[in-house]
């Protein structure tokens, strides 16, 4: 008889046969497959999808705030501290305003403080502020191709957002623009699941300002004297911005006032295009389909700055591309041969309008005020780009005088003139200094480690977009471009260096070699004046004469000598800001950074 077999359809949604004439062991062995497997896995993947929505940036920074520099407590004082003050010279620069910014920092205990930061700038439209304020990623600069402060739109919104965080309490506002005008004031919230602002209070009230901005914000963190402290960052300020006075309150009550220098405004920084020298393919590929000009001559003559006529020619040559073709008809392909073209095509540099450079001699003014050093010398290069975005690198350096000869060199870092205190070993600044070989230079350095000597270096970058290595802006991108004119910029200041350090050394030597002759000068008039008879007043007729005879004939020596009071722009009180610290704080701040 054939093998038969019975369907069984009672265990559940499983399909199982039983051959007839076998045990019933070696039907268990056989493997079960479920009918309902496919509709698991969908129902699954139903299921999943139900979970997965967008996410808000708000939310994204609200979980991830260390992004923005607040990590810590110290650091997220500092950092609230920077971005407001950051928004107030910038909104008084562009409205031709010369700054005048109050910052207050009121301790409310338990490691809370209230902070309060108030401008004579253009105020802000009262539809304006809560996005300003109260919504992250919301501004006009980051569309914009001209040095500025604030880039991204984060920086103020993202300090509300951590003052609600760590004390539930809104960001206060007042702001007026104009004398006639009434002042808004508003306490906002951000709703982080839409990254939307909610005004909790909004009135009008009065105020002395004939226009201006003033916001209040509570935080919890922690307030230290020190290398990265707040205080060190309003000093930086002032050393990068003599246009500016700031008055200063920290939560000691103690009042420092940072009088401004200079009453002329920075030179005004304009909009423009990017330069097409480093623009990237796939930047490149958007602008062409989003132009509204007709053909490629037309586009790279309106849409990139410095590129003229025959320029737009010789680039479409080089690539080998009609310049009356389409821009909506350019495939990636030619796009790619149009980067070559840019290459192989001699472009003017970029023009330096939009760039707003603090300037060699106020670098070394800003030196001189802070240290009391015997060389000084400063550089500011020509302009270069990168990823078709202009910038200029300035470089200063102080040798020697009151600085201490041993230990590392003290390195000031800036962009767009606002200090960073932060990262320092992240920085392509760092990098570059590193790089650069200072022993020719006259100072001690291990292989590739910060030199070591009297002196301190500032590196300033001046740039339409500074590339930060994170959205906390504290260290710069290690870009091969920038890198290479950081270390031009110091080698420059370094060759300045070694002629002083190689003068120093011959007077030193000729110094000398003059002591040994002038030991014996004694001696030779006293041989003469036995040898001829000479009177005492003969014999000194007769030393002063050969003294005179050795002045003619090694020369006149320079006094290379460190004198602590020629340096009359040197202000001690100015110097010191910062740098009192107890006991106490400077260990907690070594840890802090044996921590990070």
């Amino acid at each position: 008889m054939g093998e038969q077999t019975v369907n069984l359809n009672n265990f559940s949604g499983t399909d199982k046969t039983v051959s007839k004439g076998v045990s019933k062991e070696d039907n268990d062995k056989k493997e079960v497959k479920p009918i309902a497997a496919k509709n698991d896995t969908v129902s699954k993947a139903h299921e999943m999808a139900k979970g997965q929505r967008d996410i808000s940036v708000a939310e994204f920074f609200e979980k991830n705030r260390h992004l923005l520099g607040f990590d810590n407590k110290r650091k997220a004082l500092l950092t609230t501290i920077k971005e407001a003050v950051d928004n107030s010279l910038d909104a008084c620069e562009e409205a031709g305003i010369l700054p005048e910014v109050h910052v207050d920092i009121v301790d409310m205990g338990n490691d809370r403080f209230m902070i309060k930061v108030e401008d004579n700038g253009p105020g802000i439209v009262k539809k304006q502020i809560p996005s300003i304020f109260a919504k992250l990623l919301y501004g006009s600069k980051f569309h914009s191709l001209k040095q500025s402060r604030g880039q991204q739109g984060i920086g103020i919104s993202a300090a509300a957002l951590y003052g609600q965080l760590t004390t539930g309490k809104p960001i206060r506002i007042l702001s007026k623009i104009g004398p006639m005008e009434p002042a808004h004031y508003m306490e906002l919230h951000i709703d982080t699941s839409k990254n939307k602002p909610e005004i909790i209070k909004e009135e009008v009230r009065d105020w002395y300002k004939e226009h201006g901005t003033k916001l209040e914000l509570d935080i919890e963190g922690i307030y230290q004297k020190g290398g990265q402290s707040v205080d060190e960052y309003m000093k930086q300020t002032a050393i990068a911005n003599p246009h500016v006075t700031l008055v200063y309150t920290n939560p000691k009550a103690e009042q420092i006032i940072f009088p401004r220098a200079t009453d002329e405004l920075p030179k005004e920084a304009k909009n423009i295009k990017p330069h097409p020298y480093g623009i990237e393919l796939g930047i490149l590929i958007r602008m062409l389909a989003q132009t509204e000009t007709k053909t490629l001559q037309q586009f790279l003559t309106s849409e990139f700055s410095r590129v003229s006529p025959n320029n737009a020619k010789q680039i479409c040559e080089e690539a080998s591309v009609l310049p009356n073709t389409s821009p909506s008809k350019v495939s990636r392909e030619m796009a790619e041969k149009l980067i070559e073209g840019i290459k192989k095509t001699k472009i003017i540099a970029p023009s330096t309008d939009c760039i707003s450079p603090i300037g060699a001699e106020q670098l070394k003014k800003g030196l001189k005020k802070e240290i009391n050093a015997e060389f000084y010398t400063a550089v500011t290069r020509s302009p270069e780009i990168y990823r078709g975005n202009p910038f200029v690198i300035e470089a200063g350096i102080a040798y020697g005088g009151d600085q201490k000869a041993d230990g590392s060199i003290n390195i000031y870092r800036y962009a767009n003139r606002v200090p960073l205190l932060y990262q320092q070993g992240a920085c392509a600044i760092t990098d570059a200094i590193q790089s650069t070989n200072w022993k020719p230079y006259g100072l001690q350095q291990s292989g590739n480690s910060t030199p070591q000597g009297p002196m301190t270096i500032t590196v300033h970058m001046a740039s339409v977009w500074v590339p930060f290595t994170s959205e906390a802006k504290e260290a710069l991108a290690h870009y091969p471009e920038i890198i290479k004119e950081i270390k031009l910029a110091i080698q420059e200041c370094g060759r300045d260096l070694a002629s002083y350090v190689m003068k120093k050394r011959r007077v030193k030597d000729e110094f000398k070699k003059r002591s040994y002759i002038e030991k014996y000068i004694p001696h030779v008039g006293q041989a003469l004046q036995e040898m001829l008879k000479l009177s005492d007043i003969e014999e000194k007729r007769v030393e002063g004469n050969l003294k005179e005879l050795l002045e003619k004939s090694r020369g006149k020596l320079d006094d290379v000598d460190f004198d602590p009071d020629k340096n009359e722009e040197y202000d001690e009180n100015f110097a010191n800001i910062g740098k009192e610290e107890t006991e106490k704080e400077s260990n907690e701040e070594e840890k802090e950074k044996s921590d990070e």
